[in-house]
């Protein structure tokens, strides 16, 4: 059963096609890669999933039954789709764990009602929130660094920290915009073992835009790969190292001398 599927989706900006006809089906519970070379519209790609930019016309976009199109990003993210980004997006004044728990409010028990009257559900909702928080934080090895300013974590802890925010979405569905960019070998080892981590725990299905080979290749199980917006490949990483289209993308080779 497919967890997310794009259809023919393309976009257009004046008379730039950032994105043409795109299609691929991602199955539930999966780690799914998309890659390419710089501006190849991986990153668009995420956006038309989210809501940010909108399809043009004839394509569509399934999260199961449910019908991304038109809707709005919170609209996607309540659907069950969560996001990390390209560029770190944190609030900067909040600690580690206010930035987690920045994500919750579309999973409460309670609304405002309770939250005004200060009910024991309120408090009961809160607690609640904070222990799921301080999980998340635990997996990414964080919650020694609970009360820090975000700012004030290295690099690649502010990418594990977006990944926790997300999360905590509880989403069907996690779309990971280059987890990482600015890590180590070592730190890049220890993000294989967390996606893989988050799909068993939590039953997630995971979409990771990235350039370091050594996390695609390592995790994913399919990979789709764009070019000038194009699709020009898609199988396991094992094909898609030996694809000739690929190898000529990235090497900027001719594909018969690719596949020679």
């Amino acid at each position: 059963m497919s967890a997310l599927r794009l259809d023919r989706v393309s976009k257009t900006f004046g008379g730039l096609r950032a994105v043409g006809d795109v299609s691929f089906v991602i199955p539930e519970r999966s780690i799914f890669g998309v890659i390419g070379p710089n501006g190849a519209g991986k990153t668009t790609v995420f956006n038309l999933i989210t809501g940010v930019y909108r399809p043009d016309p004839g394509g569509s976009i399934l999260l199961g039954t449910i019908d991304l199109t038109r809707l709005s990003p919170a609209e996607v993210a309540a659907a069950g789709v969560a996001r990390t980004f390209q560029n770190i997006r944190l609030f900067a004044r909040l600690t580690v764990l206010e930035n987690v728990l920045v994500a919750c409010e579309t999973t409460r028990a309670t609304g405002l009602m309770s939250a005004l009257t200060r009910t024991r559900a309120f408090f009961d909702d809160e607690a609640a929130m904070v222990e799921r928080a301080m999980k998340l934080l635990e997996v990414f090895g964080l919650e020694s660094m609970a009360d820090l300013p975000s700012t004030s974590l290295s690099y690649g802890n502010q990418r594990r920290l977006e990944i926790a925010r997300a999360m905590m979405l509880r989403p069907r569905v996690i779309l990971l915009d280059e987890p990482a960019a600015g890590m180590n070998y070592g730190e890049a080892e220890g993000l294989k073992a967390q996606i893989r981590w988050l799909r068993e725990e939590f039953g997630v299905t995971v979409v990771l835009v990235e350039h370091n080979m050594q996390v695609v290749m390592g995790v994913c199980e399919r990979i789709h790969v764009l070019d000038h917006g194009e699709t020009i490949a898609e199988g396991t990483p094992e094909e898609i190292q030996k694809d000739p289209n690929v190898l000529a993308a990235y090497l900027g080779e001719e594909g018969e001398e690719a596949g020679s």
